[in-house]
């Protein structure tokens, strides 16, 4: 008997870190449902050329309305899928004291209340089948402080804390829920983020104890390894820190680059 085929939800899935989870999801068999602002061409492309059976819209995670009408539409193609995957967000960078309330806002709706919408539309279905996998990508602005960035902060700190809510309400019916925390990745939000002069390769390089950025592939098999519940099947409500050792070096900027 073949084994039945497992579905993925990725969000934000067009560029970076969701385009190659994506990917490589289906170097592992999984059929993907993808959901981006505009319609993920370039995914779609990429994992039909890896064999996977694909669907991709266009929505914005924080609409209520438009999550429901996609999960509606994943669940009757491929019914309860196997791992949610919500990776959308947005960055913001800016001085605390002259964010406004539309832009705070903007970003929780975005970063915070849309993989909230999504863990509940596709979250009944995994409860009822009593199984599934959650994944918030959350980010290492999710476990410190780093300045400029209140909004994101705030957002990402929800994120891990509505993660291990989840994990626990859900955990005893089957549904794990995790969160993996990047450090800074190599993206096209990286890029817009630095395009300011806001910051430069090497201020990372130089905080992070192997001294480089995490690459897409990095966060992606960190994801695939949570979605599995093969290979994670007892780990819940854990927020999976990928970043090359930021947060667990207290060592001052000397001292650190002496052991390079």
């Amino acid at each position: 008997m073949s084994e039945a085929i497992r579905t993925a939800v990725v969000t934000g899935a067009a560029q970076g870190i969701g385009k190659r989870t994506a990917e490589v999801l289906a170097e592992r068999g999984y059929a993907l449902a993808l959901l981006d602002l505009q319609i993920p061409e370039g995914t779609l492309q990429s994992v039909h050329l890896l064999g996977a059976e694909a669907l991709g819209r266009a929505g914005n995670v924080a609409d209520e309305a438009a999550v429901e009408r996609f999960a509606s539409e994943v669940h009757q193609r491929w019914g309860s899928v196997d791992a949610l995957v919500n990776n959308a967000g947005i960055s913001f960078i800016a001085p605390a004291e002259t964010v406004s309330a539309k832009d705070f806002r903007r970003v929780l709706e975005v970063n915070l209340v849309g993989p909230f919408l999504l863990a509940k539309s596709f979250g009944e279905r995994m409860l009822a089948a009593k199984r599934g996998s959650i994944v918030n990508v959350a980010s290492v602005a999710g476990l410190v402080g780093i300045a400029d960035r209140a909004a994101y902060n705030a957002s990402k700190h929800g994120l891990i804390g509505l993660t291990r809510t989840l994990a626990a309400e859900w955990g005893g019916r089957g549904v794990r829920v995790n969160a993996v925390c990047p450090g800074w990745v190599k993206t096209e939000m990286d890029a817009a983020d630095q395009s300011p002069e806001t910051y430069q390769d090497t201020d990372i390089t130089g905080r992070v104890p192997m001294a480089r950025f995490a690459s897409p592939d990095d966060i992606a098999r960190a994801i695939a390894f949570l979605a599995d519940e093969r290979e994670s099947g007892f780990v819940n409500g854990h927020a999976l820190a990928v970043d090359g050792g930021w947060t667990a070096d207290g060592s001052w900027e000397t001292l650190r680059l002496r052991h390079r």
